[in-house]
């Protein structure tokens, strides 16, 4: 007897399978080389009976639970969470009187989880220190210095530099100290 999700499954034969994905590249001589191997999700195959008076509707509920992805625990001889439903065949035939018999794929399945925690706001506003205010920079204008090279070794945008410092693009006064951040 075994159960995958809510539904009880009398198993005769399970079968699991574990794999990788390996890369390989031809050399001029010898085995192809490989520079990357990938582990592939646990697959298992069931095949036994669903018995039972209401064995049409639990095949039904299998059938829709596979189709939504819905993650399930199987217990039999093997213990498999997380799982999802690939693909479900069934028989009937006369010899099974009030049910039918069934194979099913599962594969094993893993959650991305993310260490990003959603930060709730109270609505009040933290008081600015003017102790902590970043003090303004200064650059002393040398012959060919542009707004643009500035930004390229401030990182401040042009357009913050044009309204701190209120010079044209191209007549930059040469000496004068422009504020840089």
């Amino acid at each position: 007897m075994a159960k995958l999700g809510k539904i009880n499954l009398f198993v005769e034969k399970e079968s699991d399978s574990s794999s990788v994905d390996a890369t390989s590249y031809p050399v001029e001589q010898g085995v192809p080389i490989s520079d990357h191997v990938e582990e592939k999700p646990d697959e298992f195959s069931l095949s036994g009976y669903i018995i039972g008076s209401n064995y049409k509707a639990d095949k039904e509920y299998l059938k829709q639970e596979m189709k939504k992805g819905t993650l399930m625990t199987y217990v039999g001889r093997n213990i498999a969470k997380n799982v999802i439903i690939m693909s479900i065949d069934g028989d009937q035939d006369s010899s099974i009187a009030n049910g039918i018999s069934i194979s099913i794929k599962l594969r094993t399945i893993r959650i991305a989880s993310t260490p990003w925690v959603k930060v709730q706001n109270n609505g009040q506003k933290k008081p600015v220190n003017p102790s902590t205010k970043p003090k303004a920079v200064y650059h002393l204008v040398k012959k060919g210095d542009t707004y643009w090279g500035c930004w390229k070794k401030y990182g401040t945008s042009i357009s913050q530099l044009r309204a701190w410092n209120k010079y044209p693009d191209r007549r930059i006064p040469i000496g004068v100290k422009l504020r840089v951040k």
